[in-house]
């Protein structure tokens, strides 16, 4: 069984953005607030896995405007970094493709 969860990104009548998280598994649902509250309950979720996540699918709602996944990207670059830095290793994982043009 692969442990796949859907990352929706929406934006709420305010015009506030969210994301919506879903356990493809048995459908539990968390709406996050922000990427703290995103980190927390993708924890949480992951947990009943043993903490192993096989894939992340992420996804946005139409009207989504592009400076908000331009934030939502930078932030995300910022917070992979640390740990990555903390941890002394990538944890992006590269692809076949990614790792022959590495090569070169």
């Amino acid at each position: 069984m692969a442990v796949i969860f859907i990352s929706t990104i929406k934006i709420d009548d305010g015009g506030k953005w969210y994301f919506e998280l879903r356990d493809e598994e048995d459908g539990r649902m968390e709406i996050c607030a922000d990427l703290d509250e995103f980190e927390t309950k993708i924890e949480a979720l992951g947990a009943d896995y043993g903490g192993y996540i096989d894939e992340v699918r992420w996804m946005k709602d139409e009207n989504v405007p592009p400076h908000v996944m331009d934030l939502l990207r930078a932030e995300m670059a910022t917070r992979r970094e640390k740990i990555e830095e903390q941890r002394g290793e990538s944890i992006t994982p590269v692809s076949e493709f990614d790792a022959k043009d590495l090569a070169k």
